[in-house]
Parts: C-alpha cells; sequence; structure tokens
C-alpha cells in the first residue's frame, strides 16, 4: 500500500479511516497531491473524480444526505476551495455530514503574490461547525536529531491530530460539514510503504438529552386542555419517526397533523397537501372566519425547513399562544412566537411526552378532514378542465413514478407543484430546501443516486437544470438515473410572483427567457434524450421512460411561458369555490 511521505496527510487519511468515512469526492490538483495519494490507495475509501468543485461538493452532500454520515471533498488551494461554498451553506442549514479537507500553501507564502493562493483560515466561518487550521510540516530526508526540533515536530503533528478529531467529531456529532484546512510544503508527490504515524485517536461523544417527567409535566397539562393543535412536519428523513407515535398522534381529533412531501412522513389522517387548505381560504370572502377557526393553541413543530409560503404567511398573522420545536440541534423562530425548544429527537420526546397527555374532546380534526374532502374533489375536477402547462404535467408525471423510487426535487416551482400531489407512499423524497437554491440540484441527485440502493428520479426546471449541467460531467452515473425536466423557457417561479410582466426589463432580468434544450447536453455526457411538447406526448414518453436501459434518461417537457403562471393562480381560486 502506497502513502504520502507526509505525515499530517498520513494522520488526515488514518482518522477519516477510523471515523468511517468510505467516500471521498477529489478535484483534480497539484497542492492536494497528499491527499489524493492517500485517499485513492486506501483500500476502505471509495475515491471519486469530479473537475468541477461546485458540483463536486454537492455531488458529496447528496451522498452524505443518502448516507447520513460523513463524506469528504478534497481540493487543492486557491478559488477552487470557494466553489464549496453553496453546497457548505445547504449543509449547514440542512444538517448533512460534510467534510470539507483544503490543500493550502504555508502561511509564509499568503499575499506575498504567490500564484493559487488566497485567505483559507476560516474562510467559511459564518456556516460551518468547525473549522480545523492545520500547522504545515517540513519533511527532512532523515529523521531530525536535534532534541528541540523533535520536540517541535511532536506538538506540531499532535496539535494537528487533536484538531482532525475535533472537525470530524462535530460533524458525527452535530451533523453538519466541518473544514480542515492543512497547508503543504513541497515536494507533494512523494510516497512511501510504510505508515509513519499513529494518530492520536479522539473519540465522538454522542449523546442525547432525555426530559424527565417533572420536566415535561407542564407543557403535557398546556397540551391536554388545548382544544386546537397543530404539528407541522418540515424536511425529514424517510422513517424519522415511529409508526406508533403516528397513529397516536392520527387518531386525535384535537389534532391537526400537516407534512409536506419532503417530510416524508405517511398516514391517511395527516394533511399532506398544505397549501389546498390555506391557499382558497386566501381567496375567500370570510377568509378572517375560516383562519379563526384553523388557528391553533399549540403548534408543535420538527424537521427542517417549510415550503409552504401560505402556512408561513397564515401562523404569522393567527399565532398560538404556544409554539414548540423537538430537534437536538437547532429552533427556528419562524413565525415569531417560539416558546420552547425541546434539545432531543422527535421519537425521544414524543416517548416520553405522549403519555403524560390525556385526550380532550374537539371537533378541530373532523371539521378540517371534511374541508379537505371537498378540495380533493375540485382538485380532481380542476385537472380534468386545465390546459397543457406545468400543472398538467406533473399531473402526469406523479402517478407515473414507479414505486420505491428516490425522488430529488428541484427548488422554485418544481418542488411547489409537489406539493399539490399525492405521492405513492414508497417515495422518498428529497430536496436542497436549506438555502432554497437552485445551484446544484442536478449534482446532489447524482450523489445520491450513487448512494441509493432504490433507483433516483431528479425533477426540476429548466433553470436549475442548465445551471448545474456540468454535475452531469462524470463516471459514476447509474444507469437507472432519470432526470425530468420541465422547460417552460426561463425561470417561471417569477411570473408566479407579483411583477410587471412581459416587458423587457422582466423577461431579460427576471424570468431570463432562452430557448436552450438539454438535447446536446445529454448527447455530450452519455444520456439518452426524449423531449415532449403536449400531454399526448407526455403521457406516450412516459410510459417507458422508467424501463431499464443501458443509459441514464432524460426526458425534457416543454411548457407554455406564459400560460404557467395563470394555471397555477386560478387553481387556488377554483378550490375556494
Amino acid at each position: 500500500m502506497k502513502y504520502s511521505k507526509i505525515p499530517v496527510a498520513q494522520s488526515i487519511v488514518s482518522l477519516c479511516v477510523a471515523k468511517n468515512i468510505k467516500h471521498v469526492v477529489i478535484s483534480p490538483g497539484s497542492r492536494n497531491a497528499p491527499l489524493t495519494i492517500g485517499f485513492t490507495h486506501h483500500p476502505e475509501i471509495t475515491p471519486y473524480s469530479i473537475v468541477d468543485e461546485r458540483c463536486a461538493a454537492f455531488m458529496a452532500l447528496g451522498m452524505a444526505q443518502q448516507l447520513q454520515e460523513p463524506v469528504a471533498v478534497v481540493c487543492t488551494s486557491g478559488s477552487a476551495l470557494l466553489n464549496y461554498y453553496p453546497a457548505i451553506a445547504e449543509a449547514f442549514y440542512s444538517d448533512i455530514p460534510l467534510v470539507v479537507i483544503s490543500a493550502d500553501r504555508p502561511i509564509e507564502r499568503i499575499d506575498i503574490g504567490d500564484g493559487q493562493t488566497i485567505k483559507q483560515k476560516n474562510v467559511f466561518e459564518n456556516h460551518i461547525l468547525y473549522s480545523a487550521n492545520l500547522h504545515s510540516e517540513v519533511v527532512l530526508e532523515t529523521e531530525a536529531t536535534d532534541k528541540k526540533l523533535q520536540q517541535k515536530q511532536f506538538e506540531s503533528q499532535r496539535h494537528n491530530e487533536r484538531e482532525i478529531n475535533l472537525a470530524l467529531n462535530k460533524a458525527l456529532e452535530d451533523k453538519g460539514p466541518v473544514h480542515i484546512n492543512v497547508p503543504f510544503y513541497e515536494p507533494l508527490y512523494d510516497m512511501v510503504d510504510d505508515l509513519k504515524v499513529k494518530p492520536l485517536q479522539i473519540y465522538p461523544d454522542i449523546k442525547q438529552r432525555i426530559y424527565s417527567e417533572k420536566e415535561l409535566t407542564p407543557y403535557a397539562e398546556l397540551w391536554s386542555k388545548a382544544k386546537r393543535k397543530m404539528i407541522i412536519v418540515g424536511v425529514a428523513q424517510p422513517n424519522a419517526v415511529e409508526q406508533r407515535f403516528l397513529e397516536k398522534l392520527a387518531g386525535d381529533n384535537s389534532v391537526l397533523v400537516f407534512t409536506e412531501t419532503t417530510s416524508n412522513l405517511q398516514h391517511p389522517e395527516f394533511f399532506t397537501r398544505i397549501d389546498t387548505l390555506i391557499g382558497p381560504i386566501e381567496r375567500s370572502g370570510d377568509a378572517e372566519e375560516q383562519f379563526r377557526a384553523l388557528q391553533p393553541d399549540i403548534l408543535l413543530t420538527f424537521g427542517g425547513m417549510i415550503v409552504s409560503k401560505k402556512i408561513k404567511s397564515f401562523l404569522r398573522n393567527y399565532q398560538p399562544e404556544q409554539h414548540w420545536h423537538v430537534d437536538p440541534k437547532k429552533a427556528y423562530n419562524t413565525f415569531f412566537c417560539l416558546n420552547k425548544h425541546f434539545e432531543t429527537s422527535v421519537n425521544s420526546f414524543f416517548q416520553n411526552f405522549l403519555d403524560l397527555t390525556t385526550p380532550v374532546e374537539s371537533d378541530y380534526a373532523e371539521k378540517w378532514k371534511g374541508v379537505r374532502k371537498e378540495r380533493q374533489q375540485r382538485h380532481e375536477l380542476y385537472m380534468e378542465e386545465i390546459p397543457y402547462s406545468d400543472l398538467r404535467a406533473m399531473q402526469s408525471i406523479v402517478p407515473k413514478v414507479p414505486k420505491n423510487y428516490n425522488v430529488q426535487l428541484g427548488n422554485s416551482s418544481t418542488v411547489r407543484y409537489a406539493q399539490l400531489f399525492r405521492w405513492d407512499a414508497t417515495h422518498k423524497m428529497f430536496c436542497n430546501r436549506g438555502t432554497s437554491g437552485i445551484d446544484g440540484s442536478v449534482s446532489t441527485a447524482v450523489g445520491a443516486a450513487i448512494i441509493s440502493e432504490e433507483p433516483t428520479l431528479l425533477i426540476c426546471g429548466d433553470l436549475s437544470f442548465f445551471y448545474d449541467s456540468n454535475g452531469l460531467w462524470n463516471n459514476y452515473l447509474p444507469k437507472n438515473f432519470r432526470i425530468i425536466v420541465l422547460n417552460n423557457e426561463g425561470g417561471g417561479i417569477f411570473r408566479i410572483l407579483p411583477g410587471n410582466k412581459n416587458t423587457e426589463n422582466f423577461d431579460t432580468y427576471f424570468e431570463t427567457v432562452h430557448n436552450l434544450n438539454a438535447a446536446s447536453i445529454c448527447q455530450m455526457y452519455g444520456l439518452e434524450y426524449q423531449s415532449a411538447k403536449n400531454t399526448s406526448e407526455t403521457e406516450k414518453a412516459l410510459k417507458d421512460f422508467f424501463d431499464a436501459s443501458e443509459k441514464p434518461k432524460l426526458l425534457e417537457i416543454f411548457t407554455p411561458r406564459k400560460l404557467n403562471d395563470e394555471v397555477l393562480l386560478e387553481y387556488f381560486s377554483f378550490m375556494k369555490s
């Protein structure tokens, strides 16, 4: 086996392996050669070569999203590192363990006019859980005999090992991004056959707070008295909550449980399409009365970011008396009325909390289940009438996705359209909602597809796809990977938002109108390409789109740019009748 001759590179690789990091995404460079040598020669590491650092980081993010374990990305010095930032921000807000390892120049080479040097120390300080800034090491041709020099080398090595441990442990303990910055002196490519270091091992301290009966009783008493309780689940991993807790909540007539496609929680009694409930109320003549009837006494939230702007607006204007959030790490004051943060896992909270509560007589859930039934009937009627559009295309897509698919959603309009439909309970739904950016949708889906045991489908808009099309520039695309691009010739989300549409300024600087298509990209990267321009073509293309193939497939569905917003906005008006 081959190792880099540089001890700090040996320490990084050894400690990553010791902490069970198995996947490392490497972007080519010279300064990171000691790390590349170490990771690519280690039998317990699966390395990936990705040229574009922004894509590399999102690909690693997609892997870590699926594994729920740290995945490392490695780059050279200079601006290469800055390309990681969008994925780091997403990992920070989505609680995804991403280990960033950057090569650097020795400190005396910074800001003296050397090439490919920037200030890399603490460069991600606003969006990182830990920054480990290592000491550079001079590798001597012969062992040092001077005791003072030996002591300096030992101290430097121990400093580095401790910092590497602390960074990796933070990623494991708190589920988020960390940065290890390591300066290297030349020569960079020298290798040895034997490991010269036995790095200090600091074990992670993964613990969970358990609330006592005494701590929970005051909140259980409030819960037991409240006749209108609402639970909202944001982004969550599949099977994040034990089924027995879901059954108990579903059977309580004083509780409404709102979920989203990205909540990955399934129960027939839950409200899965928030906007179909809230949107029509906004357009009703008695909106005030209906919102007062829906306003909860207690709001309990868990999971990550919430997609629905409508539920945010509603609860900010009609605030509950109590808002509690359950999460081991953080609680956002999304509705400006947060009373309590339970710093524990959802299962631990329900395990100790629900048995302390008693049922209360209420018609809260029953009333709104009746409204939900009416909304579903109106939804089906509207879908029968609408012209070909983004919404009509999504209506065709959703029932055609086979069971047990890993579905990755692009941001902006795509994830919002997805909220209006019932997805199969076997689908696992993901979207980069931490920062809600369109950058990295393709790369994240590729990373997820490489790791996932189930086949992966990415559904995204045209701008998301073209923006991140470099995510297809690799040799790792699984044959069963599928992409559906909704091409409405621009940023369709901006036509839904308020603005002065159909002007040259709007078309160019907001909607960014274009006439591009994905055919040449597919040819370049080796994907099968299909296109559709109406409902019948879409239905026909979807018939065999998910069949086994020798190459990944992409289906580009072209929709009418100036009609999509009208169809969606009219949907909510129609639903209220």
